[in-house]
């Protein structure tokens, strides 16, 4: 067995630095009069094990996420037919104001893009280390009711409350009812100032006081959620009928 060889199987088997021994075994297949210099070496594998380490991370953190489509920032099509301008999308895109712990909210009728536009975000939120978590309200619901009757719904707001980026799609879907009116009312006062939420809705959000059909209630929420808040609000055809985004 070769020096080489040894040393890339040290690296992958004893020392799990994965992109290092990737960067080993190319330089090992390269005439050796055009194998780089150790300085030059040693720069390509610590590139390129950071690389592998931040794409490793980038694929454990959008597993978790569990987007309903994979998509990216870029895809995402800006016009003045959809309401949405490429620099007010490049303002949102960079997930600055997930870092800074504010909110989006993201309007639109059925079929508008809404959905894609949130993965997009969330999957560039994944990309820069931020923990995300999408969820469907129709869904998500049931099982907080669930957590409340079994007595586990401060572990999971615990666990909740631990996301850089919490994602609820489709509000307003849903009957309004206490239980649900308490479970969102939880979530926004938990993370308000502290953790990023975004919201999708197909109802204008100047309708959705009435919907919480609870003046208190709705003050609250509201208010911390509107509050140096971000909207899009997309307007077009469907864009389920092409490919477009």
């Amino acid at each position: 067995m070769s020096d080489f060889a040894i040393i890339i199987e040290q690296l992958r088997g004893t020392l799990k630095l994965e992109g290092m021994a990737e960067a080993c075994c190319d330089v090992s297949k390269m005439p050796v009069h055009m194998r780089p210099g150790l300085e030059t070496l040693l720069a390509k594998m610590i590139e390129t094990e950071i690389r592998h380490r931040d794409d490793a991370r980038t694929q454990k953190l959008l597993k978790a996420a569990k987007l309903p489509v994979k998509a990216h920032v870029e895809d995402v099509i800006c016009s003045v037919e959809r309401n949405l301008t490429r620099d007010k999308w490049d303002a949102l895109s960079d997930c600055g104001f997930v870092r800074r712990a504010e909110n989006a909210l993201v309007t639109g009728a059925t079929g508008t893009g809404k959905s894609y536009a949130v993965a997009a975000l969330a999957h560039q939120a994944c990309s820069i280390g931020l923990k995300t978590l999408y969820l469907n309200m129709n869904h998500f619901v049931p099982v907080m009711k669930q957590a409340y009757l079994d007595g586990t719904s401060e572990k999971l707001l615990n666990k909740l409350s631990k996301l850089d980026l919490l994602i609820l799609d489709d509000f307003g879907m849903q009957t309004m009812t206490a239980d649900i009116r308490s479970i969102l009312l939880t979530l926004v006062v938990d993370r308000y100032e502290k953790k990023s939420l975004i919201v999708t809705s197909q109802l204008p959000v100047n309708s959705w006081y009435e919907y919480i059909a609870e003046n208190s209630v709705a003050d609250a929420m509201l208010d911390r959620l509107f509050n140096g808040s971000h909207h899009i609000d997309l307007t077009g055809p469907s864009m389920r009928k092409g490919s477009r985004k």
